[in-house]
């Protein structure tokens, strides 16, 4: 059975047929996570954008553990010059807003997210595992129109969205966004990291309710991994 692990904020592990897949594996520092990043596995490691509480210790993880780098081309570039080898790196030098590259049976399409970073642009990500289970990880974004097109893309099974608000989309956006998506699950994200953020999911489980879409919330448990049926 595949598995979902929150681990805090905005970092996610998801294991499919023995290959652990981390999305911006912010663990050191992360006042939510209850693991330290000395001892994950990965198989694959996915950054969304380059701020530090995304990109974590996503450099420290592939050198220990061997795992490939997804990311946008700009930051596979950034972390290459750490001493990343190309061989690595997602196609070398890394992929785009729109492409696809699959990994041992996991595939992974680039999405846009519209937040700020230095390196390249901010993105989202696809992940179609190898059962076909999808999962769209938004990385930090507002709300955008095009999410209704990955939604008529994509049989999106899970979204991974972000709640807290002034980084990112608040609840109300966030329950539209469900609903663009057409995703059959939600978790929420980035949120209750730091006292800026929302503390809790309520605001979005009320703008959930208004759309009708109460049944989608998948609340998580940081550490606590849970299955993925489809």
């Amino acid at each position: 059975m595949n598995t979902l692990t929150w681990h805090g904020h905005s970092a996610f592990a998801i294991t499919s047929k023995g290959k652990t897949i981390l999305i911006d594996p912010w663990f050191d520092g992360n006042p939510s996570a209850k693991t330290t990043a000395k001892n994950v596995e990965a198989d694959l490691v996915l950054v969304t954008h380059d701020h530090g509480d995304h990109v974590g210790q996503a450099l420290d993880i592939c050198k220990r553990t061997g795992a490939s780098l997804g990311c946008i081309v700009e930051l596979a570039a950034k972390l290459k010059s750490q001493g990343l080898p190309d061989s690595q790196v997602l196609n070398g030098i890394g992929f785009n807003i729109g492409g696809t590259v699959t990994h041992q049976g996991i595939s992974v399409t680039m999405t846009q997210a519209h937040h700020s970073c230095e390196s390249g642009v901010p993105t989202g990500f696809i992940v179609r595992l190898e059962d076909g289970y999808t999962v769209y990880h938004a990385g930090d974004t507002g709300i955008f129109s095009s999410m209704a097109l990955w939604g008529k893309l994509h049989r999106i099974d899970l979204a991974l969205l972000p709640i807290g608000g002034v980084f990112t989309m608040d609840a109300a956006q966030a329950a539209m966004a469900t609903m663009m998506l057409r995703c059959k699950k939600v978790a929420p994200m980035h949120w209750g990291t730091f006292p800026v953020l929302d503390q809790n999911v309520d605001a979005f489980r009320r703008e959930l309710d208004k759309l009708e879409l109460g049944d989608a919330l998948m609340q998580l448990e940081v550490g606590v991994p849970v299955g993925l049926v489809r």
